[in-house]
């Protein structure tokens, strides 16, 4: 979603179906929300990377809340080693919060590559979606 001149929010164009298991919604004051449920996979993740990556480079310093909602994990037997996005553009995510169940927790925080970028990372359980969405705005 992107903000309107009258603040309300509306989805971004992805020209895709809005029922993926990743999207992101832009939000006011740089903030991304991007929700993933189900089987992440690589190919819609990397959609997700190449819209917030033209955000960055027309100037914008994101701010992702993350919020992974039924989450089964990511996608098996596909190369999830790619750091192009995080080399390139790591250092330009003002902040992320992620909000998943505790069982994630510990994979999300090294998938965001939390420790290796400039920007802090925090966990969130499910129920503090309102504390996630205050910290990224911080």
């Amino acid at each position: 979603m992107r903000p309107t001149s009258n603040g309300s929010v509306r989805e971004l164009s992805l020209g895709m179906s809005t029922l993926m298991p990743a999207s992101i919604q832009s939000e006011p004051d740089e903030v991304y929300v991007l929700r993933i449920s189900g089987r992440l996979k690589r190919s819609e993740f990397a959609t997700q990377q190449d819209l917030i990556a033209r955000k960055i480079v027309a100037g914008a310093k994101p701010r992702m809340l993350v919020i992974l909602e039924d989450f089964l994990g990511w996608e098996r037997r596909v190369d999830w080693n790619d750091f192009d996005f995080l080399l390139a553009h790591g250092d330009e995510i003002a902040r992320i919060s992620i909000v998943a169940e505790p069982r994630w927790g510990a994979h999300a925080l090294a998938f965001a590559g939390a420790g290796f970028r400039r920007g802090p990372v925090k966990l969130f359980p499910p129920e503090e979606v309102a504390a996630a969405r205050a910290w990224v705005t911080e």
